[in-house]
């Protein structure tokens, strides 16, 4: 990697929002639950409702009644997904919080002239309400979510397709995540990635395969950093 490349490497950033920028499971356990209550069952913890957190609001409904005890076919989880759709809209952000060092980085990042992004399998109107409501839509330059494209994430689109509207290379991109979709995601569109501990996975972190792991995002520059002195983006 030469020098000029290397000052300006990543041109871009891409986040997961759900256990990387934001700690959501609050809410979204309240709204399963609140779901769940519909049919009679009884409530998750939060733990429990955490795991099932990362592949979209679909699966997150099915995953919640399976462990309830009950099956769904096609049209019942259809309903189920509508109506949590419904109940979760409405406490977007009751008991949200954002993870630590999430807002300086995201503004540290952004001085430094860099391309930032949210890529997210949350529908994107539900990431636009919740990135507003953090004061974080202004630094960021596109919001992609799990209905903003045909497939998502582990597959590579949603990220390709971030790159291809800032006309930035995936190699001259880095992806942070904290989950199997995340990281999967990044390796199928060709982008390094950085993966941080404490999100949501049932994977141990160390075994995401990305290319660095930290402990918190405070630790996100410095890995950065460090991938661009090994000359991480060279494709």
């Amino acid at each position: 990697m030469d020098e000029q490349t290397k000052r300006h490497w990543p041109e871009l950033v891409l986040f997961d929002l759900d256990g990387t920028l934001i700690d959501s499971a609050p809410d979204i356990a309240a709204a399963t639950n609140e779901l769940l209550k519909l049919y009679d069952h009884e409530p998750l913890s939060l733990n429990d409702v955490r795991s099932m957190i990362g592949n979209g609001v679909r699966k997150l409904v099915e995953r919640a009644f399976l462990q309830a005890g009950t099956g769904l076919d096609h049209k019942s989880l259809s309903l189920r997904t509508d109506e949590m759709m419904e109940i979760y809209a409405s406490n977007l952000t009751n008991m949200t919080v954002a993870m630590a060092g999430a807002d300086s980085l995201l503004r540290d990042l952004k001085a430094e002239n860099r391309k930032l992004a949210v890529v997210t399998n949350k529908p994107e109107n539900f990431s636009r309400q919740i990135i507003a409501h953090f004061g974080w839509d202004n630094m960021l330059d596109a919001v992609v979510g799990g209905d903003t494209c045909l497939t998502r994430k582990p597959q590579p689109e949603m990220l390709l397709h971030v790159c291809n509207l800032s006309g930035i290379l995936p190699a001259n991109s880095i992806m942070v995540g904290d989950s199997p979709a995340d990281i999967t995601s990044a390796k199928n569109a060709g982008i390094p990635s950085i993966a941080v501990r404490g999100g949501y996975t049932n994977i141990a972190v160390e075994q995401l395969g990305a290319d660095f792991v930290v402990e918190n995002l405070m630790e996100v520059s410095g890995a950065i950093a460090k991938l661009r002195d090994l000359g991480k983006n060279v494709p």
